[in-house]
């Protein structure tokens, strides 16, 4: 871009500014607190955490019902080639019992669960499988809030951009007109308007570059929050100073990413599972009672058929397992070493990405601190050249330079704003924390 052009730049902004002002205050504000809890409320994911409640819920109610009485209905019949018959005759040489050899028999069974150490931690285990699931999907969304964030300050750059090369469009033209005037005149040259109109034409095809990028970026918001964006909308920037002033002084202390849940979920199930090791190790007993009618019924030498009654009580007991269990306990044990290894390698990257933050954040303050002085002293530059010129004392073009200048300090301290609150919100979202 020409000195020209960028002077031309730098009225324009004073001049269209305000009116796009008005333009964007005729839409919603874009706030990004607000953005990403609606990327989280619109991400499909999210109903995966009431999905798996009610799976728990499910597993839960059947492992339950097993403390109830178990009813099991039977039935049998069946032809045998050969039965047992008594030794020894009858006077009449018929012997003494001869079982039939077509039977048949249907039972009903009720067994009861009297001592069961298992169901318990079955039913914990499940309770952890199904939170620790949870918090790996809320890991999973944790996610989507670097992503709302890139797209809304890459928005908010654009806005700041777009707005004055907007802004420098309609001076373009007026400027264009009142050089070809001049041109016709004969006070101006043919080459003046001709680099007027080549820096309009140039501008315009800079506005549209940027209002394609800044609709790609209004886009992946739209697609983030599941609702339309109005292109007009501006986005105001967060006042974070107060949020990273008192997160620096507690840094240490700070475990609100979604992953310390998943490792302590993790270590939970882990501990859930040493528990059910446990429980198998335990004697079960119940009872159990079935009444039936067959042919024969209990008495095996009855040819008749008659109704039958029996009950009692069942031990079951791995008494000897060959040290598995022991073997199970102590794998359990290496994981939750494992899942304790994870979670300080992962403390220790979060601490290494917002070094950079704290860095960009130290550097970017004392960059504004430093424009402020520098547009105040470009300020008072640019009304000396104003003023030198109207008095003829300078040239167009060494006026034209000054407000270049004026122009790329106000710009870079536009920049160094979207910047600051950009590694703020960044620190903020590596730390698990809410932008507010």
């Amino acid at each position: 871009m020409t000195r020209l052009s960028l002077g031309i730049l730098a009225a324009a902004c004073g001049v269209a500014a305000p009116a796009l002002a008005r333009a964007q205050a005729a839409a919603e504000p874009l706030q990004l607190a607000a953005l990403q809890r609606e990327a989280r409320e619109a991400d499909a994911r999210r109903r995966e955490l009431e999905l798996l409640a009610s799976q728990a819920d499910l597993r839960v109610r059947n492992i339950d019902v097993e403390r109830l009485p178990a009813v099991t209905a039977s039935g049998q019949s069946q032809y045998q080639s050969d039965v047992p018959t008594a030794p020894f005759a009858l006077p009449n040489g018929e012997p003494a019992f001869a079982t039939p050899r077509f039977t048949y028999d249907a039972s009903l069974r009720v067994d009861q669960r009297l001592f069961d150490p298992s169901i318990d931690a079955r039913r914990a285990l499940v309770l952890a499988d199904s939170a620790d699931a949870q918090a790996r999907v809320r890991t999973s969304l944790f996610a989507l809030r670097q992503e709302v964030n890139d797209a809304f300050f890459a928005a908010a750059l654009l806005q700041e951009q777009l707005g004055a090369v907007t802004a420098s469009i309609d001076e373009l033209d007026a400027r264009l007109r009142e050089t070809s005037a001049r041109v016709r005149e004969g006070a101006a040259l043919v080459g003046d308007a001709a680099a007027v109109e080549a820096t309009l034409l140039r501008s315009r095809q800079q506005a549209d570059e940027l209002r394609a990028s800044r609709a790609a970026a209004l886009a992946r918001l739209s697609r983030l929050t599941g609702r339309s964006i109005d292109a007009a909308s501006p986005a105001a920037m967060p006042d974070l100073s107060a949020a990273v002033a008192d997160t620096r002084a507690t840094l240490d202390a700070k475990r609100a990413r979604p992953e310390y849940e998943q490792f302590d979920r993790a270590r939970d199930r882990t501990a859930r599972q040493q528990d059910l090791s446990a429980a198998a190790e335990r004697p079960q007993l119940s009872a159990f009672g079935r009444v039936g009618y067959g042919r024969p019924g209990l008495n095996f030498i009855d040819d008749r058929a008659e109704t039958y009654a029996l009950g009692g009580v069942q031990l079951q007991w791995k008494a000897w397992t060959w040290g598995a269990s022991s073997r199970e306990r102590d794998a359990l044990a290496i994981q939750r070493d494992i899942v304790a290894a994870e979670e300080a390698a992962f403390t220790s990257g979060v601490r290494r990405a917002i070094e950079s933050d704290l860095a960009s954040i130290d550097r970017l303050r004392a960059a504004l601190a430093s424009d402020d002085r520098i547009v105040e002293l470009r300020e008072a530059i640019d009304r000396a050249a104003r003023a030198r010129l109207r008095e003829g004392a300078t040239t167009a073009a060494e006026y034209v330079d000054r407000q270049t200048e004026l122009v790329t300090a106000e710009f870079d301290r536009a920049r160094h704003r979207v910047e600051l609150a950009a590694a703020q919100a960044r620190l903020l979202t590596t730390l698990g924390l809410e932008v507010r």
